[in-house]
């Protein structure tokens, strides 16, 4: 973990993890909750959804791929009309399974795009955590 990285803490802030490969969301639990977010797992689109109807988060990260292709999108949409201030991140390996590439910096994408950041998976922890640090303002 890089420096910089080691030094946010998260105390106090909720994060909802929602991932259906149940190793990868040992592994994102486990990193978040050093860090010291509070978390809460999911694994998938409609438990992620019944969840948000209970509870209030800071932070969403979710697969892209979950019951659905798009099933990332469609929970973010319906997370910020319910949580408009909760950020959120998509993990996705459509790039690498199927060469699509998402972005989210033209207007036209954020439009449809309810997610303040779309992340390859395989990424390291410490770009994890610089990504977190940015679209939280820390």
């Amino acid at each position: 973990m890089s420096e910089h990285a080691s030094h946010l803490e998260y105390s106090g802030k909720k994060v909802l993890v929602v991932e259906n490969d149940k190793k990868a969301l040992a592994a994102l639990k486990g990193h978040l909750e050093s860090l010291k977010f509070e978390v809460t797992p999911a694994i998938s689109q409609a438990e992620a959804e019944t969840i948000i109807q209970n509870q209030t988060f800071d932070l969403v990260i979710t697969e892209l791929i979950l019951e659905f292709t798009d099933s990332g999108f469609l929970f973010c949409h319906k997370l910020k009309k319910t949580q408009p201030d909760c950020k959120a991140i998509i993990l996705t390996n459509a790039a690498a399974k199927i060469g699509l590439h998402f972005e989210i910096s033209s207007p036209d994408a954020r439009e449809w795009i309810k997610a303040d950041s779309i992340l390859e998976k395989g990424i390291r922890a410490e770009q994890l955590d610089r990504e977190i640090a940015r679209i939280m303002n820390r």
